[in-house]
């Protein structure tokens, strides 16, 4: 999956947890004023995979920011879309600001990824762009990494459906479905997982996307579907489920437990 080039460095999100017999009707009422997202054409359900490896310290800072709910925060993860050698994987700092949301990406490749993980920085010829933005944002997301003695703490999987405005991205609407995670501490862009855990299992995860004003449009549809909003944090609410002592540290009972489920 190539990069989107139509992403929007600053945003809103609204989440909501929905029911799943509630998808085709909000399906519905978002196609009169959005389109598929061009990966998601085509495929079973519109959905395709998303995989995200979330960094954090040993002490788990960033999933504690969000615990206690601080205006303030920021999580880093790489995110990428399947195990193709070619495809890129993405180191992305995802950080909140008051209300609004600051994304800031840098495409690699495959093959650096142990790299990152490690604390280095990756040459320009290994950077999928080069455009000086990609690497500064490199730049920060290694600044911050070494800052906190970050390294791999969960990896997460799911499938979005996504819905976009036909000329640009300033109205982006998704819907998640099947979200699992587990730890992992490796250094590798991995899609396989050994023992998930699926969180928000009745729900699919609704996300209402914007730039600049709140779309009149949105309100419609929030009255008439009586949608609530709700936490949904696909990081920290993978450590709550599983239970914060499996994520400070490598854990020798959860790792043996995979070398044995990976024997079977």
């Amino acid at each position: 999956m190539a990069q989107d080039h139509r992403l929007q460095p600053q945003r809103f999100e609204l989440k909501y947890l929905i029911k799943e017999e509630l998808v085709q009707p909000i399906r519905d009422f978002v196609g009169c004023y959005l389109e598929l997202d061009d990966f998601s054409v085509g495929r079973a359900n519109n959905s395709y995979e998303i995989h995200s490896i979330y960094f954090d310290s040993a002490t788990l800072f960033t999933h504690q920011a969000t615990v206690n709910g601080e205006k303030n925060r920021f999580k880093l993860r790489f995110r990428y879309y399947n195990d193709q050698p070619a495809a890129p994987v993405f180191c992305e700092i995802k950080q909140r600001i008051d209300n609004s949301i600051l994304k800031r990406r840098c495409a690699i490749r495959r093959e650096t990824v142990p790299l990152v993980v490690a604390g280095q920085i990756p040459t320009m010829d290994q950077l999928i762009s080069p455009e000086s933005r990609h690497l500064v944002a490199l730049q920060r997301f290694n600044e911050l990494m070494l800052r906190l003695n970050a390294m791999p703490r969960l990896h997460n999987h799911y499938l979005r459906e996504a819905w976009v405005s036909p000329h640009d991205n300033s109205i982006r609407v998704t819907l998640d479905r099947n979200i699992r995670v587990e730890p992992y501490f490796g250094d590798q862009a991995v899609v396989a997982m050994t023992r998930p855990t699926r969180i928000y299992q009745e729900f699919v995860v609704l996300e209402l996307k914007f730039t600049g004003r709140f779309p009149n449009w949105f309100n419609t549809m929030v009255s008439r579907f009586n949608l609530m909003r709700a936490a949904a944090m696909k990081y920290s609410g993978g450590v709550a489920m599983v239970g914060e002592q499996f994520f400070h540290r490598r854990d020798p009972v959860w790792e043996e437990g995979m070398a044995f489920a990976v024997s079977e």
